[in-house]
């Protein structure tokens, strides 16, 4: 019989449905679509009342326009208690869409992949006589939040020992959790090719170091002024700018002059070759980024965290040396000219400490937990329990009352 799963998600951020599809398709892969049916869910945008349906829109605005705001938010609820409230909180506001949606999609294995949802969803499951198997797969990279961590989920999956860490100061038990590494798409992993491969795919000039400068998806922070205190180093190298959906940055970068070959693209779908094609990373903290550019062995400048969430991961590359923080340009491009004046060599070893740190099987070995689970027996819930003592004390009372 074809397994059913169910993942939670919602589009607040990229990372949570990339996080979803990469675990889908990897399912598909390795078990083919005959044996499995995977369903990916938003549960804000789809199963949530106005105003949480509109999270996804909300959450970039917020983050983007108000950062101190937001790091102020999640430093302040990431305790036991405060963790507590907000998904008892969140819990009251959706419970109605929560049951709906497990109504509307039966599943032998629940995958979540959202800090917000799990607590919830986990209760809302309980009002059931019995539930499916719950798996967490957490897809921050360190500075985990205390509401990924469901006690009674049969499996958390998390992506660094940090992260475990985390999960064993809330509670939960070592046989709960596996450091799996965070899941990148199989084709990312599948595409990746050798340097001299992937620049000749791309026409890039084979000989010179290539600095690959991203803001993103939407070509957001100093990504401009960051190219041009790198172009006036005048430095041997090739400058690979994507200005993702950024039209007006596209247009700006594309009508300046540069001191280095330089290319300039929008919104790509390629990245596992760009990234195969590239010697220096500079980026901002976030965790896929962060996870790709270790599998592909890419050492990182970062310039910018989300505060709370992406504060982790800065010191998670800086203290493995596998990268450097550099909040300004200038300071970039300080950092640049310091690697490539130390050659090739230097810049091999940075390259080998980076893919060292990656996990290129962790959507697998993700996908075999999870296929493992959803051949589990449905599990009873303690209102389960709770019916049948009531039963039994309800016919014990009947049989009093025949006497």
């Amino acid at each position: 019989m074809k397994k059913r799963v169910l993942i939670l998600m919602s589009d607040t951020g990229g990372g949570h449905r990339a996080a979803a599809e990469a675990i889908r398709d990897a399912l598909y892969l390795e078990q083919g679509k005959d044996a499995v049916a995977v369903e990916l869910v938003d549960v804000f945008r789809d199963y949530s009342p106005v105003p949480l349906k509109y999270v996804p829109e909300i959450y970039p605005r917020w983050v983007n326009h108000s950062k101190t705001s937001w790091g102020v938010s999640y430093n302040l609820s990431n305790t036991r208690g405060r963790a507590r409230i907000v998904s008892t909180t969140l819990y009251h506001a959706i419970e109605n869409g929560l049951k709906r949606m497990f109504r509307e999609h039966p599943a032998d294995v629940i995958v979540c992949v959202h800090s917000l949802v799990a607590r919830p969803a986990m209760k809302a499951l309980m009002l059931r006589a019995t539930r499916a198997p719950f798996v967490v797969v957490v897809t921050d990279l360190v500075s985990t939040h205390h509401l990924w961590y469901e006690k009674r989920a049969e499996r958390c999956l998390v992506p660094t020992r940090a992260a475990y860490d985390t999960g064993l100061e809330t509670g939960l038990q070592p046989a709960q959790m596996r450091v799996t590494g965070l899941p990148v798409h199989p084709h990312f992993v599948r595409s990746l090719t050798s340097k001299s491969e992937a620049r000749q795919a791309l026409g890039w000039d084979p000989t010179l170091p290539a600095i690959l400068l991203v803001g993103g998806g939407d070509g957001m922070g100093p990504v401009y002024r960051t190219a041009r205190a790198i172009n006036e180093r005048r430095l041997n190298c090739q400058l690979i700018v994507i200005a993702g959906r950024n039209d007006a940055l596209h247009q700006q970068l594309e009508t300046s002059n540069w001191n280095q070959p330089t290319q300039i693209y929008g919104f790509r779908k390629d990245m596992p070759v760009i990234l195969a094609a590239t010697d220096i990373l500079v980026t901002k903290a976030g965790p896929a980024t962060i996870t790709e550019a270790c599998i592909a062995g890419v050492p990182m400048i970062l310039y910018d965290a989300i505060p709370g969430q992406e504060t982790g991961n800065v010191d998670y590359v800086v203290s493995n040396k596998v990268g450097v923080f550099a909040p300004t340009p200038q300071e970039i491009g300080d950092v640049v000219t310091g690697w490539l004046a130390e050659g090739p060599e230097s810049l091999r070893q940075r390259s080998e400490r980076t893919r060292a740190l990656g996990h290129p099987n962790a959507v697998f070995d993700i996908a075999e937990e999870v296929w493992h689970y959803a051949h589990m027996d449905a599990i009873p819930t303690d209102r389960l329990t709770l019916w049948k003592g009531m039963t039994k004390a309800t016919r014990a009372f009947t049989k009093e009352l025949d006497l």
